[in-house]
């Protein structure tokens, strides 16, 4: 038994470092962020610059230490964090809808509604501190999740593509956020008029702990909101019911599993996540409602969030941190001789990477058939 044993335990291992990379969803993300940093160091390289210039920004908003100075400032730390949350929970968003087997490219619009509600509380709720940032960021994943759900329902009700209609509420939420923000008094074409104290998320212990920067509270209803997912995706019964909606939506339905139900829950848990990752960004980051013109771009970017991350909950906070990282370096980049543009780039390039996963694999699945059989030449002789 002692020798089966150890066959079966030899053969579960991997072979070579190609089997490795199939088997590990982590390994091929770290590989497609390794590439893009690879492909846009060259590209520095290429224009005339020095790509240490890029890494020195890099490494100064992880650590707040300048390397060109020596001198350290934790506040690139807060402001790394900062940016860092609505990414994860926008990447939430994506992420839990593709294990439904929905691809929810609505989280931008999710993230405006919950971004206006929470303005709105900010300006019109009673000025109470602590319950009006509480209201205001209920609301806001409520508004989100009832975004969502709308597009859920759709797909489960009348088949209607949930790419489509998300795209499209995109759009109604953006023009639908700018006719109800101008419409608050005092508002002008660019802001409303300042939130009161009550209603921000800055606590004035991590101010000044982070000396200065804009993180705030929000950095721990992200922190929740990891935990959150994964109990709800990987531990409960309701999670398991989506997962095996996403797997196979016939054969949920013949083992007894509501897959309407599943498909319209996992929607609008996805807009609570975008929802309250506006919300978060409406109280914690600005002292003031926007009035905007365009889209924040932090519900698309959750798309390559949750797509490096493997749409887990581990995964995706840590590629939300990368992409934080990225956008928080912008301005060093520029101080250390380098086009901050180079950040959307190094993103573009993870993407396109990530979605060339299938034929990574299927270079790794030939590369360790070959590297078998060449073993088993080697021994036969």
């Amino acid at each position: 038994m002692s020798q089966e044993n150890s066959a079966l335990a030899a053969e579960k291992k991997p072979r070579s470092l190609y089997d490795f990379l199939l088997k590990s969803d982590g390994a091929i993300s770290l590989l497609v962020i390794v590439l893009g940093f690879l492909f846009a160091t060259i590209l520095i390289a290429l224009v005339g610059r020095n790509p240490g210039g890029m890494y020195k920004a890099l490494f100064q908003s992880m650590t707040g230490l300048n390397l060109n100075n020596g001198k350290w400032n934790v506040r690139y730390i807060g402001e790394w964090l900062n940016y860092s949350a609505p990414f994860i929970f926008c990447g939430f968003a994506m992420a839990f809808a593709s294990r439904v087997g929905l691809f929810n490219v609505g989280g931008e619009g999710q993230y405006i509604i919950g971004m206006t509600i929470a303005q709105l509380g900010a300006l019109f709720f009673p000025q109470v501190p602590v319950l009006q940032v509480v209201l205001a960021l209920l609301l806001a994943t409520l508004g989100g999740a009832v975004w969502g759900g709308i597009v859920g329902w759709f797909k489960a009700r009348f088949e209607v593509s949930e790419v489509v209609s998300t795209i499209m509420l995109n759009y109604i939420a953006l023009y639908l956020s700018r006719i109800v923000t101008l419409a608050i008094p005092g508002s002008n074409t660019f802001k409303t008029p300042n939130f009161p104290a009550s209603a921000s998320l800055k606590i004035p212990f991590m101010t000044k702990l982070f000396n200065n920067s804009n993180l705030n509270a929000g950095i721990f209803l992200c922190l929740a909101g990891i935990f959150i997912y994964y109990i709800v995706m990987e531990k409960t019964k309701a999670g398991f019911a989506m997962r095996a909606t996403g797997f196979n939506k016939e054969a949920a339905r013949a083992a007894g599993i509501p897959v309407v139900a599943s498909i319209v829950a996992s929607m609008a848990i996805s807009g609570a996540f975008a929802g309250i990752g506006g919300g978060v960004v409406a109280l914690g980051s600005f002292r003031y409602g926007r009035v905007i013109t365009g889209m924040d771009n932090y519900g698309f970017t959750g798309m390559a969030v949750a797509l490096v991350g493997n749409c887990t909950a581990l995964g995706t906070a840590l590629a939300g941190l990368l992409f934080g990282l990225l956008q928080a370096s912008q301005s060093l980049m520029q101080s250390n001789n380098i086009p901050k543009e180079i950040t959307f780039i190094i993103q573009g390039l993870v993407v396109v990477f990530i979605a060339l996963k299938t034929g990574f694999r299927m270079f790794f699945a030939w590369r360790s058939r070959a590297a078998a059989k060449k073993n088993q030449g080697g021994e036969s002789k």
